[in-house]
Order: structure tokens, then C-alpha cells, then sequence
């Protein structure tokens, strides 16, 4: 246990530089100390709620990958609500063994890579891998052993490494600096707690009738004392609290300028953002000063803080200066929600943290008012608004990435390997759990016992009355209602019909099918289907009434009508998703765009 939870501090010493800045969707990043519970032994974890921001569970994902990294010792498993989700980005390129009942306790970070325990292996060992899942303790056993051997395949990892890719760079670049109108005691909350923006647009964003109501009279932060500033968000944050739509109550002081005016918008974000801090503290109560500046004490944070210092975490600040303070709360605001929270302890409210911070902390509006005279410009936001264009370009992208690279106006396209692909799909052999795609690298040739063949079809042309199926019995039995010449007259018929010897009834058969050919091609069904190129010209020099019955009849390129209707049904898309795309895509083909000039290869045809 003191182990473990020494680990739990390394981690939080180690990762603090990342963490201590970053600002939270819902909840942080914790690790806590864990005790063991049937078959799972005791070990460090942590369940973060990461809202509508899902940047924010890829982070996480970087940062457990960064763990094992940095910690050899340690090998991390991380799911969510949807379960193996690091396999769900990487489906494409799963062995077909996986699937999710047997997927749990399977997948691993260790050493910084992606583990996959395989369902089955020849190593002589306790625990047994035929098993459907495995346990905590026999898997931890197994990656420990032949952790080599258990390595994730290269496309797996990359797909889940390009998820994570870009951190912690990728940080800043989640981040948007917007200035806002506030009221200075909103400017000195944040000053101290950054992070605690999130959950005033939180509350603004999730706002009920009743969470207004403390809006009318706004007890806490009231609009005289405002001022201009510069706020953080991210990304998810912004556009939250920017595109809702509001409207003040009158009674509530907050009165917006004409849309017109050059600072409308940072009114309108201050307005909203004021709300929300007034919601958080109208659901709490007044509460005790003393509990930040007893946790900010102690050989606990003097070594967190020494720690900092020698990561460069202060990236040479000098002690006292407004930048080295911004940090040291931020340090401060991490290393209570992270490092000294017990592992029992109660959630505590954002009302009462910005409560207590209000009862410690000297507002300076003077100093507030010179900082506004010269802010640092905002950030654009014009990633906010995507262009049919841009949304288009994203949407080639994200299909390029699966497929290989082409120049549309240069490639030459095999309509033959499309032919070729269609009807492998549709010979393959499928289970109920879904279509096998024939580039599939399990795939089974389709068996064809001949015997067996041949005596299934004697018994439909040919088959003895003791022969017949039950239901084939009960059938006959439901037509009672024949009067008894009428039965007679089948019995004779039948017994007539099997004196008739198999090769009599096919060739039957056959005479019947050329007679429908015969007079189908008097009709428009033909003009659906191309003939092969060798009697093209002899069928449509002969007109609809040169003698049919004794023309023969022309063949049917099947390749050929098989690709004129793929490309007719694509071309009737209009450039959307379809069934024709959607299946040629999912085996690899790709059809070029619907173009008047295409080059296309397709052999013996002209």
C-alpha cells in the first residue's frame, strides 16, 4: 500500500508541469490508491468524467501511455462507458479472434506500447489462455513473462497512436484567449483557479428555470465593479458559451450594448460567464477559509513544490513576478485536487471553492483597470465556422486515410477488380455476425461436395414417393378440397411423371427456359442487360421479328452488366453514402468521382 501510493505521488510530481495548467472539461486527472477486491489486487486508478469534450479522454489515454514510460514497473488498462475503446479506434486492423466478450483484461500499456494478450498460446503455463477472459492477476503474469511476444501489431498501434499524436504540444493549441467583460471578483477567482471556468460555463451551459432564479438579483458577483479581461477556455468551452443564445434578465444590472459596438462579444461572454459563477454559488453555503491554507502546508508540499523547481516548472520566472504567481496557483490548485486529496474525501463543490477564494483573496480593481488598458489581443475564432468546402475537404481526408493514395483525374481504374471484388463478396460464406469482406485475411474458400450435390438434385427432378419430406406430406395433405377425379387424374399424372427418367426431366427443363428466353427477348427486359461484344453487332442488325425461334440466342457479358449497374447505382448517389460506395469501399475498392471523362480499364472488352 505505501508503495503504491508512493507511486501515485511520482506520478502526480513527474506529469504536474502538463497537468497543473490544463483546464478540465468536468473532472481532473487523479490517481488514487486502490485496494484489492476479488480477483483485482491492489493497484493505483482513477475514473474521470471528461463530458462533452472528448479530447479530454485521448489526453488521459497519452498520459497513461507516458506513465508506463516513465514508471517501467507499472502496466496500465484504461476503458470507458463503451468499454475497450483503444480497440474500437483500432477496428479495422483487429484480429478476427478478438471481439468484445473475450476482449476484457486483453489489452495493455506497458513500456509505453499497446499490448494485446493473445486468446490462446503454447507456453507452458498456470493460468489458462483458452479461457473466454482472463483475470487482473493472470494477465499482469502473462505481459510480465512475454511481454516481447504479446506487442500490439504495427497497424493497431498506429491507429491509436495517431489519436494521441501531437501532445503535449497539442495542449496549447486546445486552448482559446478570449477577452471578456467581468466583475472583478470573477477576475481575482480566476486568477487563482483558472480551471474553474469550465465549471461556470458548465453551469451556464446546463442551466435550469430554477438555477435563474438567483440570477435576477446576482448577490454575489453584481455587474457595478466590471472589467476587462483576458479569459482562457478551450476549445469546447468557447464554443459552448458562445453560441448559446441569452438574454438577461432586466432586473439583473447586466445590460448588453448594440450588437454593432466593437465590443459586443466580449460583453455578451462576460454576461454569460457571470451567470454561470452566479449559479455555482447559489447552490452552496458559506464555508471555512482556512482549508486551502491548511493543505498548502507540510513536508508533502515542500517537496512537491522542490520537485517543480527542478523540472524547470517555473521556466525561469523570477520568485514574486506575476507570471511566477499565475504558476504557483496553478501548482497550488493541482496539487489539491491531485496530490492531497484523500481517497474517501467528498467531492468538493465549485460554489465553495469560489466562495472561500473570495473571503481570501484582496480584489484590486485599480490594478485590475491598468492591466485592461493593455491586454494581449484575443484569438481568432474563425475555426468556429466551417465552410460546405472545408467540412468537404475533412470529409476527403478522413476517407483518404484508409485507402491509398490517388490522383482522381490520373488513375486508371480497374473495373475488372471490381467485378472480381463483387462477386467474391457475394460467394463468401457469412456467419450471423455479420458479411465477410473477401480481402479479409482469415478467409475460407467456400466447399462443394459434388455427391452431395447430385443427390439433392435427383430427389427434387427425380425422387421415389418414399423420398419425399414430411413437410412435402403435409403439404398434399391440405388440399382436401380436390374432388376425387381430380385426384385421381394426379395420381396418374404423378406416376407417369416418375417412369420419366432425370436426364428426360433436365432436358424438359431446359426446353422450358429456352421457350421463356424466347419470348422474354420480345420485350424491353433484354435492353437491361449488354451482351457480349463478339454477337453485339448480329443481335441488333436481326429486328424484333426476323425469326426469332431460329436465332440463337446472344450471351450475356456478366461482368460487364455487373459494372454498368455498380456504376449506374453510384452514379444515382449524387456524391453521397450509399450501398454501392459503402460495400466497395469496406472490401477496398474505391470508385473514382462521378466525372464526365474517366479512364477505365477493363480487359476483353471494346
Amino acid at each position: 500500500k505505501a508503495e503504491l501510493r508512493r507511486c501515485a505521488e511520482g506520478v502526480a510530481v513527474r506529469f504536474a508541469p502538463l497537468l497543473a495548467g490544463y483546464i478540465w472539461q468536468r473532472q481532473p486527472f487523479r490517481l488514487r490508491y486502490v485496494p484489492p477486491r476479488g480477483e483485482t489486487p491492489a493497484h493505483i486508478g482513477g475514473t474521470t468524467l471528461f463530458g462533452d469534450n472528448v479530447e479530454d479522454e485521448w489526453f488521459i489515454v497519452y498520459l497513461v501511455r507516458e506513465i508506463t514510460r516513465e514508471f517501467p514497473g507499472l502496466a496500465a488498462r484504461i476503458d470507458d462507458n463503451d468499454g475497450e475503446f483503444l480497440l474500437i479506434e483500432a477496428a479495422d486492423f483487429l484480429p478476427k479472434w478478438l471481439s468484445p466478450e473475450n476482449s476484457e483484461n486483453r489489452v495493455f500499456f506497458y513500456k509505453g506500447e499497446l499490448h494485446l494478450i493473445p486468446l490462446s498460446e503454447t507456453h507452458e503455463q498456470e493460468c489458462d489462455l483458452s479461457a473466454a477472459t482472463l483475470t487482473i492477476s493472470q494477465a499482469l503474469t502473462l505481459l510480465s513473462t512475454h511481454s516481447e511476444e504479446f506487442l500490439a501489431a504495427e497497424p493497431i498501434r498506429t491507429a491509436v497512436y495517431k489519436r494521441i499524436s501531437g501532445y503535449p504540444e497539442k495542449i496549447q493549441a486546445s486552448f482559446h484567449r478570449a477577452h471578456c467583460y467581468l466583475p472583478a471578483g470573477i477576475v481575482a477567482v480566476l486568477r487563482q483557479r483558472p480551471s474553474l471556468v469550465a465549471a461556470a460555463v458548465q453551469a451556464f451551459y446546463l442551466r435550469e428555470p430554477a438555477d435563474l432564479r438567483a440570477c435576477r438579483s446576482f448577490q454575489t458577483f453584481p455587474p457595478d465593479q466590471r472589467v476587462m479581461t483576458v479569459v482562457t477556455f478551450t476549445k469546447c468551452l468557447y464554443a459552448q458559451l458562445v453560441q448559446q443564445k441569452f438574454v438577461p434578465d432586466r432586473r439583473s444590472g447586466y445590460m448588453l450594448p448594440l450588437p454593432s459596438h466593437p465590443q459586443y462579444k466580449a460583453y455578451e461572454l462576460g454576461m454569460k460567464l457571470a451567470h454561470g459563477f452566479e449559479i455555482l454559488c447559489s447552490k452552496c453555503s458559506k464555508v471555512s477559509p482556512d482549508s486551502k491554507r491548511n493543505v498548502l502546508r507540510g513536508p508533502l508540499w515542500e517537496r512537491f513544490l522542490s520537485s517543480l523547481k527542478e523540472k524547470n516548472y517555473f521556466k525561469g520566472q523570477m520568485e514574486g513576478s506575476a507570471k511566477y504567481v499565475e504558476l504557483l496557483h496553478m501548482a497550488e490548485d493541482y496539487f489539491q485536487q491531485s496530490v492531497t486529496k484523500p481517497e474517501s474525501s467528498v467531492e468538493v463543490s465549485p460554489g465553495d471553492e469560489i466562495l472561500t477564494l473570495l473571503q481570501t483573496t484582496t480584489i484590486d480593481l485599480n490594478e485590475f483597470e491598468r492591466e485592461a488598458a493593455s491586454l494581449p489581443p484575443e484569438d481568432d475564432d474563425s475555426w468556429l465556422e466551417i465552410t460546405p468546402d472545408d467540412l468537404d475537404q475533412m470529409l476527403k481526408e478522413a476517407r483518404d486515410e484508409s485507402l491509398p493514395s490517388a490522383n482522381a483525374e490520373e488513375q486508371k481504374y480497374d473495373l475488372e477488380a471490381v467485378a472480381e471484388s463483387m462477386k467474391a463478396f457475394v460467394s463468401k460464406v457469412s456467419t450471423h455476425e455479420g458479411a465477410e469482406m473477401p480481402w479479409s485475411s482469415d478467409e475460407s474458400h467456400v466447399t462443394f461436395d459434388v455427391d452431395s450435390f447430385t443427390k439433392a438434385l435427383d430427389r427434387i427432378l427425380g425422387a421415389d414417393s418414399e423420398e419425399l419430406d414430411s413437410d412435402d406430406l403435409d403439404e398434399e395433405e391440405e388440399f382436401d378440397f380436390l374432388d376425387e377425379d381430380d385426384e385421381d387424374l394426379d395420381a396418374e399424372n404423378q406416376r407417369e411423371d416418375q417412369k420419366e427418367s432425370p436426364n428426360e426431366l433436365i432436358g424438359s427443363l431446359k426446353s422450358y427456359m429456352n421457350e421463356m428466353d424466347r419470348e422474354l427477348a420480345h420485350t424491353n427486359v433484354g435492353k437491361s442487360f449488354t451482351a457480349s461484344s463478339v454477337n453485339a453487332t448480329t443481335s441488333q442488325s436481326a429486328g424484333p421479328d426476323s425469326g426469332a425461334e431460329d436465332t440463337e440466342l446472344t450471351p450475356i457479358d456478366v461482368d460487364m452488366n455487373l459494372v454498368a449497374n455498380l456504376l449506374e447505382s453510384y452514379s444515382a448517389q449524387s456524391g453521397l453514402a450509399g450501398p454501392t460506395s459503402n460495400i466497395l469501399q469496406s472490401m477496398g475498392v474505391r470508385l473514382p468521382d462521378n466525372a464526365d471523362h474517366i479512364v477505365c480499364d477493363f480487359k476483353d472488352t471494346k
